[in-house]
């Protein structure tokens, strides 16, 4: 597996991986990999002649007070399991190779990035959303390959492809990927790793609570029970807090009273300092 540090060495590189005309499919990632970036990545093998991975820790999408500086980075270790699983080119950048010296262009995409995530952090997703497209005109893929676990995430980023008319990859060449969760059903997380032994263990009632309540929202009712119920047993579980928990329906993020046949519902809570996300579809 080749590793371009440069934006100079990236373009060499992926020419030469062109050079027998097969599609290329990218896994972008921060690093800190586990089993669902992984997965990713053999999911990108099925699909694509190449596969190129990046690993980047983007400043632009942390806000004041979160963690940038603690994010787990370990190069190393991750580009050993990135070669191991096929990937033929790694993409891992520094801070002044993707922003260099007097970078003055941000990309917000309004609509899907409100509220959820978008509204407890803000500016987060116009670093996702800029950082993506900036990879995207890198590396020039036929396709590209996100986990689900960042739902929202995910729709900003085809948002913003259809918007921009990106033709490589093309809005429609973006693959969501579905969640992969450990043995107990938590979501795998980077942020996982923060959690003490006795975190993990309450960690667990995240994913039961979302499946109490979305058995009460599948029958049809008002949600304002069930979220009511999720938010308590999170409480008596060990988390300290929970910054959302709605429904929203799956392609619009539009917010819904209700179940409309086509909704999902979105958490965050906090546990200790680590703030853990989730999404489960409700019909």
């Amino acid at each position: 597996m080749q590793t371009a540090r440069t934006l100079e060495l990236l373009r060499k590189s992926l020419a030469e991986l062109r050079q027998d005309g097969g599609s290329v499919a990218l896994v972008p990632t921060m690093g800190a990999l586990h089993e669902g970036h992984l997965t990713l990545v053999r999911e990108a093998r099925e699909a694509a002649d190449h596969v190129v991975a990046s690993i980047f820790v983007n400043p632009r999408q942390f806000g004041e007070g979160e963690d940038l500086d603690a994010y787990p980075r370990q190069l190393q270790r991750d580009s050993e399991l990135l070669e191991a699983e096929g990937v033929e080119l790694l993409w891992a950048p520094t801070p002044d190779e993707v922003y260099p010296e007097g970078y003055a262009t941000n990309i917000s995409v309004a609509g899907v990035s409100a509220g959820l995530c978008g509204g407890d952090r803000p500016g987060h997703f116009d670093g996702v959303a800029t950082v993506v497209c900036k990879l995207f005109n890198q590396v020039m893929p036929d396709m590209a390959f996100f986990g689900e676990k960042d739902w929202q995430q995910l729709a900003v980023i085809r948002r913003m492809a259809r918007d921009l008319d990106l033709m490589r990859p093309h809005v429609d060449a973006i693959r969501g990927v579905p969640i992969v969760r450990e043995e107990d059903g938590l979501a795998m997380s980077s942020r996982n790793a923060y959690l003490s032994a006795r975190q993990r263990e309450q960690a667990a009632a995240l994913p039961k609570a979302m499946r109490d309540a979305i058995a009460v929202l599948a029958e049809g009712g008002e949600a304002d029970r069930p979220l009511g119920n999720l938010r308590e047993a999170l409480r008596v579980s060990g988390f300290q807090s929970v910054d959302y928990a709605e429904i929203r329906d799956a392609d619009s993020l539009a917010p819904l009273a209700r179940d409309n046949g086509n909704s999902r519902l979105f958490v965050a809570a906090r546990i200790g300092g680590t703030r853990l996300i989730d999404n489960m579809a409700v019909s």
